[in-house]
């Protein structure tokens, strides 16, 4: 049975990674000063910590994958439409034949990232809010599309009981 200082900190090790929007990379720092601190005193804790590590880190991974796609795609049907006869004439910078009618492309990709992207963001803040809800009710939760960096052992009981390791 986890004590409520081990809930508590579980809780506060997901719900850590809003520190983002204050910090840059305070989903990465704040969690990982709390977890380094902690994961020595509890296993639950260290579980939660290693979730929410895991998970920022494949939510990096998943929108960088999303730029590698959208950015290379975006320049080049930006290029491929945009005439030769670009110039500058004294300060100022001269476009002529420029048409409208193939940048159909760019917007449906510049479209499609943002709304992938927000569509991962907002998936990330409801997921942080129910694995902190998990953690605060004492509950082992892994979060899904987590790819697992940093290894965590799986565990194989309910909330009630303690969690055991296997040796392999």
């Amino acid at each position: 049975m986890e004590t409520s200082n081990e809930k508590s900190t579980g809780a506060l090790l997901h719900l850590s990674v809003f520190t983002q929007y204050f910090i840059p990379f305070g989903n990465f720092i704040l969690p990982a000063i709390i977890w380094g601190a902690r994961k020595s005193n509890s296993k639950f804790v260290d579980h939660h910590g290693k979730q929410a590590l895991n998970f920022q880190l494949s939510i990096l991974l998943y929108s960088l994958l999303l730029a590698l796609i959208a950015i290379p795609i975006f320049i080049f049907t930006l290029f491929k439409n945009i005439p030769s006869r670009m110039y500058f004439n004294e300060d100022n910078f001269q476009l002529e034949n420029f048409n409208l009618e193939n940048i159909t492309g760019i917007v449906f990709v510049a479209i499609m990232a943002v709304f992938l992207f927000c569509v991962l963001k907002m998936a990330e803040f409801f997921l942080v809010i129910y694995a902190s809800i998990k953690a605060a009710n004492g509950e082992y939760y892994k979060l899904p599309l987590t790819i697992n960096f940093i290894s965590t052992t799986e565990p194989n009981h309910t909330a009630n009981q303690e969690p055991q390791i296997q040796a392999e």
